[in-house]
């Protein structure tokens, strides 16, 4: 019996140690938990209630049924009409209050949109799309206008952009005038005015920098000439109610209320009028010398040297095609060898009303001191002296290329009779004629032309001494080999338009929706030769004023951005096919067009020119 008696209790100690070992290595996770919190949270009550009349305090406070927080509730929260000063908005425990602090406009809706800015405390689950509304007179405003904000240029919707409206239709009132009511765009682009009067109103959008509500010059915008009516209508809607989470047990179809418009289409871009300034000014090498201006100017600036005689003989002059970005190479050696060259520069300056003032700036470039030899020698004595330069022949030379030679100097002579060009084929160099031409204004960039034949092997010679730069360096010899493709590498697009436009021109894209080829519009179908194969896409835009290039909008001259479209599908085009179809680019409504895997949103900031 006693044996019996010390084996159950062994086996009890044992039972006991097991239950302990286990509970000690389990003591890290903790008790099961039931299933994540995914509930948002919910309005208890409110002081005042939600759409409440004759409200004469600026004050509201919404308790819910937890703790919660307001997530950037300066950024996110949006208060109609707009405020001059700012609202204080506060959370504490299950409590948002918030404070207008400007004095309550008569007989007027008031508006506050949380967005999703309202989470819960456990799991940051958002009550979406929470508006709160009030009055200060004895009724509701309930209208609403809604739509989109796309970039104009690619068609990507823009969010974080303020939306605005103004019951004035003067072409003025969105330069003198805050919004009556603003809304936001979210990351759909898509936006909703809340609590409008009944009425009829222009809608725009407006990067508004400095809050105050209007538009002043240089800030990115999207504007519409047209007109906005607000009305609702009454239709039936399908709702779904779920047995579980699979399973359907009913659809009903229930009254419901549409508010219009609902489809503004606004397409937003970056004006234009910009003030116009000197950025910078400055002396990296001896050498030269730039000044960079911060948009396109229509003349250059008047340069009166100070300290330097014979300007216009002892310099060249780089320039973009905007006349913003200019650079003065030294073509004489005391000009150089000048620590200091002291210029009066005089150029159009905006003043703070944007009107253009001439400006007039004394700028010393100052020669840095700098590690190894920047300045040029006149003479190349040694390899490291001789003038560069670069090709772009390659094995795989494209048929529609020319062969590119950009200089690192400008350069002063060229001798064409120690420049050869050959067709080769196994040993035989047959000797060729071509075009040498100068595609900059200075001479740092050429190009050779020849029309090429397909699967044809070429070779490009260059003597030593053919070519002389502006500080006399010369060249050494130079061979360079390429190869052109076969026709059987390359695809083709042949696009037609149901509808022919002349101002039209179509883009190939890549996946990056960046262009990779711009073809002007034909009557009888555009052909596009000579394409990788691979995925691409096409847009197109109206080149209204046939500049080649697509074109930004100006409110100050009521012009629009240039028209964009997209055809919608994703061409994969192989080797040696042509892929020829018929495009009617009114078929889609502007925002279905944009193949989806190219959309992508962005913060507003507005369309550049290019």
């Amino acid at each position: 019996m006693n044996k019996n008696k010390r084996y159950i209790n062994r086996l009890l100690l044992t039972a006991i140690a097991v239950v302990t070992l286990h509970a000690c290595a389990n003591r890290g996770q903790g008790p099961e938990g039931g299933p994540k919190d995914e509930t948002p949270p919910s309005v208890v009550k409110s002081m005042p209630s939600n759409k409440a009349l004759n409200i004469k305090k600026g004050k509201v406070e919404i308790t819910f049924d937890e703790n919660i927080n307001v997530l950037k509730a300066s950024e996110n929260v949006i208060i109609s009409p707009p405020q001059r000063e700012m609202p204080d908005i506060k959370s504490y425990g299950k409590t948002v209050t918030v404070q207008l602090n400007d004095t309550l406009l008569p007989n007027t809706t008031y508006s506050i949109n949380f967005g999703d800015a309202i989470v819960d405390n456990n799991e940051s689950n958002p009550l979406k799309n929470y508006f709160f509304a009030f009055s200060t007179g004895s009724e509701i405003d309930t209208m609403q206008i809604a739509g989109t904000l796309v970039d104009a240029k690619n068609l990507n919707p823009v969010q974080g952009v303020t939306v605005g409206i103004h019951s004035d239709l003067s072409d003025t009132v969105f330069m003198k005038k805050p919004f009556l009511r603003i809304s936001r765009t979210n990351d759909l682009g898509r936006f909703t005015v809340p609590n409008v009067r009944n009425g009829m109103y222009r809608v725009y959008a407006l990067t508004d920098g400095n809050r105050d509500n209007f538009y002043q010059p240089g800030e990115a915008l999207a504007f519409t000439p047209s007109v906005f009516t607000t009305s609702l209508e009454n239709y039936m809607r399908s709702d779904t109610i779920w047995k579980d989470s699979l399973t359907v047990d009913t659809i009903m179809t229930v009254p419901a209320i549409r508010y219009l418009p609902d489809d503004v289409v606004l397409r937003y871009f970056k004006d234009e009028t910009t003030r116009q300034y000197l950025v910078k000014s400055e002396r990296t090498v001896p050498h030269r010398i730039s000044m960079f201006f911060n948009t396109a100017a229509d003349k250059l600036p008047e340069i009166k040297p100070i300290n330097v005689t014979d300007w216009e003989n002892k310099i060249l002059l780089q320039k973009n095609e905007r006349l913003d970005s200019l650079t003065y190479w030294f073509t004489d050696s005391t000009l150089i060898k000048n620590d200091t060259i002291t210029l009066e520069v005089k150029y159009m300056k905006s003043d703070s009303a944007f009107q253009l003032k001439p400006q007039t700036d004394t700028i010393n470039f100052i020669m840095k001191k700098l590690k190894g030899r920047a300045v040029p020698k006149t003479t190349a004595k040694a390899k490291k002296d001789f003038l560069t330069f670069n090709a772009n022949l390659s094995p795989q030379f494209d048929v529609y290329n020319p062969i590119m030679l950009n200089f690192e100097v400008p350069l002063k002579s060229i001798d064409t009779t120690k420049i050869h060009f050959f067709q080769v084929k196994d040993t035989i160099q047959t000797p060729l004629k071509f075009r040498l031409e100068k595609s900059d204004s200075i001479g740092m960039k050429y190009v050779i032309r020849h029309k090429w034949i397909p699967e044809t092997n070429y070779r490009l010679t260059i003597d030593s001494a053919a070519l002389f730069s502006i500080y006399n360096q010369y060249n050494d010899k130079y061979k360079g080999d390429m190869s052109v493709k076969s026709l059987d590498e390359y695809s083709a697009i042949k696009l037609q338009l149901a509808a022919f436009e002349p101002t039209a021109v179509l883009q190939v894209l890549d996946k990056n929706d960046q262009v990779v080829r711009t073809a002007p519009a034909q009557p009888k179908g555009t052909l596009i030769e000579y394409l990788t194969p691979g995925e691409y896409f096409i847009r197109m835009f109206l080149d209204r004023n046939g500049d080649g290039k697509w074109t930004t909008g100006s409110y100050l001259l009521s012009r629009q951005p240039e028209e964009v479209y997209y055809y919608p599908k994703k061409l994969k085009l192989i080797k040696n096919w042509e892929f020829e179809e018929t495009w009617d680019y009114n078929a889609l409504p502007l925002l279905k067009q944009k193949p989806e895997e190219l959309i992508k949103k962005s913060e507003g900031s507005g369309s550049k020119n290019n």
